[in-house]
C-alpha cells in the first residue's frame, strides 16, 4: 500500500520535526505583586445562637470519664466515699433532674435548663472534686493512677509560678483547651481564689476537713471550673 503526501501535509510534518528539535522556552521568574484591597468589610464575630446544653448523656458520659472510666455503679460508690449520701445519693434519684426522660413516669426529655437541673450538676461537681482531692491529693496516688490532680504535689504555700501549669492541666482537663487562651486574667483569677482558700483553712476560718489548707485550696480550684459555664455550654 502507498501513501502519498499532499504538500498541505508535508508541510505540518516538516514543521512537528523541526519543533521535536527545538530547545525549550526558558521563561524568566517575575515578581507576583499583591492584590490591592478594594473594600475592607468586618467580620462578624457575633454569637448567632443562644448558648445551648448538650445532651444529657454527654454530660454523664463526660463525668464517668473524670470519675476515672468505671462504670455508673462505681462512680456512684465513689462518689459517696464513706459518708453514705452526705454529699452523694444514688443516680436515680439524679437521672430526671439532669433531664433525662422517664418513660415509667411519662416524664419526657427535658428541652431546657432549670434551677434544679443545675443544682444537680453542682451536687455532682462537689463530689467529682472532693473525691478527686481525696483520692489524688490527700491519698498522695500516684501520677498515673490519679483522677484530676495530675501533677507534682503542690508546695506547702501558695505559689503563683508553679500554680499556673497545674491550673492550666485542670484548665484543659474541664474546658479542652489552654489556659493561656482563655480571657485575660483568668490564671490569675484562680490563683486569688486558691490564695485566699488556703489562706482561711490555714487561719481557722473555714469549716475543718480532712484536707491540709493546699489540698482544699485545689479543690476550690476544681469546682470553680466544674461550675464554669464553658463546661456545661457551647
Amino acid at each position: 500500500m502507498t501513501t502519498r503526501l499532499t504538500a498541505g501535509s508535508a508541510t505540518a510534518l516538516a514543521l512537528a520535526l523541526s519543533a521535536c528539535h527545538r530547545p525549550p522556552i526558558a521563561i524568566a521568574p517575575t515578581t507576583v505583586q499583591p492584590l490591592l484591597a478594594t473594600a475592607v468589610i468586618p467580620q462578624d464575630t457575633t454569637p448567632k445562637e443562644d448558648v445551648r446544653l448538650l445532651a444529657a448523656e454527654v454530660y454523664l458520659r463526660t463525668y464517668l470519664q473524670l470519675f476515672g472510666g468505671i462504670p455508673p455503679v462505681e462512680a456512684q460508690q465513689r462518689a459517696r466515699g464513706n459518708e453514705g449520701t452526705a454529699l452523694f445519693d444514688n443516680w436515680n434519684d439524679y437521672l430526671a433532674a439532669l433531664g433525662f426522660p422517664d418513660y415509667r413516669n411519662d416524664l419526657p426529655r427535658s428541652t431546657q435548663t432549670n434551677g434544679l437541673m443545675m443544682a444537680t450538676f453542682d451536687r455532682l461537681g462537689m463530689a467529682l472534686c472532693a473525691r478527686a482531692a481525696e483520692h489524688d491529693l490527700r491519698d498522695a496516688t500516684p501520677l498515673p493512677q490519679r483522677l484530676l490532680f495530675a501533677f507534682a504535689n503542690p508546695p506547702a504555700t501558695p505559689d503563683r509560678v508553679a500554680f499556673a501549669p497545674a491550673f492550666d492541666l485542670l484548665h484543659r482537663t474541664f474546658l479542652g483547651y489552654p489556659a493561656r487562651l482563655a480571657p485575660a486574667g483568668r490564671t490569675d483569677a484562680f490563683f486569688d481564689v486558691y490564695r485566699d482558700i488556703v489562706a482561711r483553712h490555714a487561719d481557722g476560718k473555714a469549716p475543718r476537713t480532712r484536707l491540709t489548707p493546699v489540698q482544699a485550696g485545689w479543690m476550690a480550684v476544681c469546682l470553680g471550673l466544674v461550675r464554669h459555664p464553658e463546661f456545661h455550654t457551647y
